[in-house]
Protein backbone atom coordinates (compact mmCIF):
# COMPACT_ATOMS: atom_id res chain seq x y z
CA UNK A 1 0.00 0.00 0.00
CA UNK A 2 1.40 3.27 -0.87
CA UNK A 3 -0.01 6.86 -0.22
CA UNK A 4 -1.22 8.02 2.55
CA UNK A 5 -4.10 6.17 3.18
CA UNK A 6 -4.95 4.34 6.86
CA UNK A 7 -3.16 1.00 7.06
CA UNK A 8 -4.55 0.65 10.22
CA UNK A 9 -8.13 -0.58 9.61
CA UNK A 10 -7.24 -4.43 10.11
CA UNK A 11 -4.37 -4.70 12.31
CA UNK A 12 -3.47 -5.13 15.76
CA UNK A 13 -1.70 -2.70 18.11
CA UNK A 14 1.27 -1.65 18.06
CA UNK A 15 3.85 -2.17 20.91
CA UNK A 16 7.09 -0.80 19.76
CA UNK A 17 8.61 1.64 16.19
CA UNK A 18 12.30 0.93 15.38
CA UNK A 19 13.53 3.41 12.78
CA UNK A 20 16.76 3.24 10.68
CA UNK A 21 18.66 6.25 9.11
CA UNK A 22 21.78 6.84 7.54
CA UNK A 23 22.88 10.00 5.77
CA UNK A 24 20.57 12.84 6.07
CA UNK A 25 18.69 10.89 8.85
CA UNK A 26 19.00 13.81 12.08
CA UNK A 27 16.73 16.22 9.72
CA UNK A 28 14.49 13.73 8.37
CA UNK A 29 13.56 12.29 12.26
CA UNK A 30 13.48 15.70 13.64
CA UNK A 31 10.81 15.75 11.12
CA UNK A 32 8.81 12.74 11.65
CA UNK A 33 9.20 13.26 15.52
CA UNK A 34 8.08 17.17 15.69
CA UNK A 35 4.25 16.21 16.14
CA UNK A 36 4.91 14.10 19.31
CA UNK A 37 3.34 15.58 21.73
CA UNK A 38 4.29 14.86 25.90
CA UNK A 39 3.06 11.36 27.26
CA UNK A 40 3.44 9.82 23.74
CA UNK A 41 3.29 5.82 24.83
CA UNK A 42 5.01 3.60 22.98
CA UNK A 43 8.79 3.63 22.52
CA UNK A 44 11.37 4.28 19.55
CA UNK A 45 14.17 2.78 18.92
CA UNK A 46 16.81 4.26 16.56
CA UNK A 47 19.49 2.91 14.31
CA UNK A 48 21.20 6.36 13.08
CA UNK A 49 24.65 5.77 11.19
CA UNK A 50 27.04 7.60 12.94
CA UNK A 51 31.04 7.59 12.89
CA UNK A 52 32.34 5.67 15.42
CA UNK A 53 35.27 7.66 16.51
CA UNK A 54 32.86 10.21 17.82
CA UNK A 55 30.80 10.62 21.02
CA UNK A 56 27.34 10.46 19.70
CA UNK A 57 25.27 13.94 20.92
CA UNK A 58 22.10 12.59 19.38
CA UNK A 59 19.73 12.34 22.84
CA UNK A 60 21.10 15.53 24.02
CA UNK A 61 20.14 16.83 20.65
CA UNK A 62 16.89 15.45 20.23
CA UNK A 63 15.94 16.04 23.93
CA UNK A 64 16.28 19.63 23.81
CA UNK A 65 13.66 19.89 21.14
CA UNK A 66 11.47 16.71 21.91
CA UNK A 67 8.42 16.48 24.57
CA UNK A 68 9.37 12.60 25.55
CA UNK A 69 12.32 11.18 27.24
CA UNK A 70 15.35 10.75 24.95
CA UNK A 71 18.33 8.25 26.22
CA UNK A 72 21.17 6.63 24.23
CA UNK A 73 20.24 2.45 25.11
CA UNK A 74 22.46 1.08 27.52
CA UNK A 75 22.85 -2.93 27.28
CA UNK A 76 20.59 -4.72 29.45
CA UNK A 77 18.23 -1.77 30.56
CA UNK A 78 14.24 -2.86 29.87
CA UNK A 79 12.63 -1.09 27.04
CA UNK A 80 10.00 1.58 28.46
CA UNK A 81 7.19 2.53 27.12
CA UNK A 82 6.73 6.48 25.88
CA UNK A 83 10.92 6.94 25.64
CA UNK A 84 12.81 7.74 22.76
CA UNK A 85 16.25 5.28 22.24
CA UNK A 86 19.11 6.05 20.20
CA UNK A 87 21.59 2.86 19.34
CA UNK A 88 25.31 4.24 20.59
CA UNK A 89 28.05 4.28 17.99
CA UNK A 90 30.13 1.20 17.60
CA UNK A 91 27.83 -1.20 19.07
CA UNK A 92 24.59 -3.60 17.90
CA UNK A 93 21.96 -3.14 19.21
CA UNK A 94 18.85 -5.93 19.81
CA UNK A 95 16.25 -5.86 21.51
CA UNK A 96 15.70 -9.45 23.79
CA UNK A 97 12.65 -11.54 24.36
CA UNK A 98 12.50 -10.10 28.15
CA UNK A 99 11.61 -6.72 26.35
CA UNK A 100 15.21 -5.27 27.19
CA UNK A 101 18.52 -4.43 25.50
CA UNK A 102 21.10 -6.25 24.25
CA UNK A 103 24.85 -4.56 23.06
CA UNK A 104 27.68 -6.39 21.22
CA UNK A 105 30.39 -5.73 19.12
CA UNK A 106 29.65 -8.24 16.59
CA UNK A 107 31.46 -8.28 12.91
CA UNK A 108 29.83 -4.97 11.39
CA UNK A 109 27.10 -5.93 8.97
CA UNK A 110 26.93 -3.49 5.54
CA UNK A 111 29.73 -1.49 6.76
CA UNK A 112 27.74 -0.16 9.75
CA UNK A 113 27.78 -1.00 13.78
CA UNK A 114 25.13 -0.58 14.77
CA UNK A 115 22.99 -2.00 11.82
CA UNK A 116 19.90 -1.50 11.24
CA UNK A 117 19.46 -4.98 10.30
CA UNK A 118 20.80 -6.03 13.43
CA UNK A 119 17.54 -4.03 15.46
CA UNK A 120 14.75 -4.62 13.09
CA UNK A 121 15.53 -8.16 12.90
CA UNK A 122 15.73 -8.99 16.72
CA UNK A 123 12.72 -6.81 17.38
CA UNK A 124 10.55 -8.41 14.67
CA UNK A 125 11.55 -11.69 16.41
CA UNK A 126 10.14 -10.39 19.48
CA UNK A 127 7.18 -8.31 19.14
CA UNK A 128 5.86 -9.72 15.62
CA UNK A 129 3.00 -8.25 14.02
CA UNK A 130 3.03 -6.11 17.13
CA UNK A 131 5.97 -4.07 15.64
CA UNK A 132 6.42 -0.71 13.77
CA UNK A 133 9.53 -0.78 11.51
CA UNK A 134 10.06 2.78 9.39
CA UNK A 135 12.79 3.05 7.19
CA UNK A 136 14.34 6.67 6.06
CA UNK A 137 17.48 8.19 4.43
CA UNK A 138 20.45 6.80 3.95
CA UNK A 139 23.39 6.06 1.61
CA UNK A 140 23.86 2.15 1.76
CA UNK A 141 21.66 -0.82 1.89
CA UNK A 142 21.72 -1.65 5.65
CA UNK A 143 18.09 -1.75 7.32
CA UNK A 144 16.27 -3.39 3.51
CA UNK A 145 17.05 -6.93 4.93
CA UNK A 146 15.68 -6.40 8.34
CA UNK A 147 12.36 -4.46 6.93
CA UNK A 148 11.67 -7.67 4.94
CA UNK A 149 12.01 -9.26 7.99
CA UNK A 150 9.69 -7.36 10.11
CA UNK A 151 7.01 -7.73 6.98
CA UNK A 152 7.52 -11.77 6.92
CA UNK A 153 7.08 -11.35 10.63
CA UNK A 154 3.81 -9.83 10.50
CA UNK A 155 5.17 -6.01 11.48
CA UNK A 156 4.10 -2.99 9.63
CA UNK A 157 6.35 -1.80 7.82
CA UNK A 158 6.93 1.92 6.35
CA UNK A 159 9.48 3.40 3.84
CA UNK A 160 10.11 7.55 3.42
CA UNK A 161 9.33 8.35 -0.36
CA UNK A 162 12.27 7.92 -2.29
CA UNK A 163 11.89 10.76 -4.11
CA UNK A 164 11.73 12.88 -1.17
CA UNK A 165 14.82 11.31 0.88
CA UNK A 166 17.93 13.33 1.04
CA UNK A 167 19.93 10.63 -0.07
CA UNK A 168 17.27 7.64 -1.94
CA UNK A 169 19.51 4.64 -2.01
CA UNK A 170 18.29 2.76 1.11
CA UNK A 171 14.71 3.36 0.69
CA UNK A 172 15.28 1.95 -2.74
CA UNK A 173 17.36 -0.68 -1.66
CA UNK A 174 14.31 -2.38 0.50
CA UNK A 175 11.64 -1.04 -1.96
CA UNK A 176 13.96 -4.12 -4.87
CA UNK A 177 13.56 -6.56 -1.56
CA UNK A 178 9.49 -6.39 -1.24
CA UNK A 179 6.40 -4.31 -0.98
CA UNK A 180 6.26 -2.31 2.17
CA UNK A 181 2.86 -1.49 4.38
CA UNK A 182 3.33 2.22 3.27
CA UNK A 183 6.12 4.76 1.26
CA UNK A 184 5.62 8.11 2.82
CA UNK A 185 6.75 11.69 2.97
CA UNK A 186 8.59 12.16 6.35
CA UNK A 187 5.12 14.10 7.77
CA UNK A 188 2.99 11.71 6.52
CA UNK A 189 5.79 9.19 8.67
CA UNK A 190 5.01 11.43 11.23
CA UNK A 191 0.97 11.27 11.62
CA UNK A 192 1.57 7.52 11.23
CA UNK A 193 2.90 7.69 14.05
CA UNK A 194 0.40 9.51 16.10
CA UNK A 195 -1.74 7.05 14.35
CA UNK A 196 0.13 4.34 15.93
CA UNK A 197 -0.23 5.63 19.55
CA UNK A 198 -4.07 6.49 18.86
CA UNK A 199 -4.78 2.53 17.76
CA UNK A 200 -2.31 1.43 20.70
CA UNK A 201 -4.37 3.11 23.41
CA UNK A 202 -7.91 1.07 22.64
Amino acid sequence: MTGEHSPMAHRRPVEAVVIGASAGGVEALLTIFSGLKPGFRLPIIVVLHLPDARRSQLAEVFARRLALPVKEVDDKEPIVPGTLYFAAPGYHVSVEHDYSFSLSREERVHYSRPSIDYLFESAADVYQQRLAAILLTGANQDGAQGLKTVKQQGGLTIIQDPDEALVSTMPRAALELFQPDCILPLRGIGRLLVELEHIECY
